[in-house]
């Protein structure tokens, strides 16, 4: 079955990955963001050797981004931010093909203990089955 491994972030995370501390959110050094990008890597090193790999990126921080819905007479709307009224934003994902929700489940628990700089909290990870085409939607 194939799963879609969502990490979940913030813009002050974004920030915090330039070196930016917030309040709540410490600022990286370029060590503590290489060691963040190499573990990663090797996630996705293991996971393309394995054959669970189906796809992979981060994305780009909610200030670069959108978020579109229609009026009531159809035209566009458009402000800031990829979700309305939230802070926290789809950061990266996996598509994972893997042989059961405890596998992908074990993956993804392993996303969760990235490395980062002191007092980092974990980011969430949020894992959901992908629907096959087969229009049963509910499992």
């Amino acid at each position: 079955m194939k799963y879609l491994v969502m990490v979940q972030g913030t813009q002050a995370d974004y920030r915090g990955m330039r070196g930016e501390a917030s309040a709540d959110r410490p600022g990286w050094t370029e060590q503590e963001l290489q060691a963040m990008f190499a573990y990663m890597g090797a996630i996705n090193d293991d996971l393309a050797e394995t054959g669970e790999l189906v796809d992979a990126n981060g994305l780009a921080e909610p200030a670069q981004t959108r978020f579109v819905s229609a009026d009531q007479d159809g035209k566009p709307v458009i402000t800031d931010g990829p979700y309305g009224e939230t802070k926290e934003v789809l950061a990266g994902y996996w598509v994972l093909d893997c042989a059961s929700l405890e596998r992908v489940t074990e993956i993804a628990a392993r996303v969760a203990r990235c490395p980062g700089p002191e007092g980092l909290q974990d980011p969430p990870v949020v894992i959901r089955p992908i629907v096959d085409g087969g229009g049963d939607l509910c499992v």
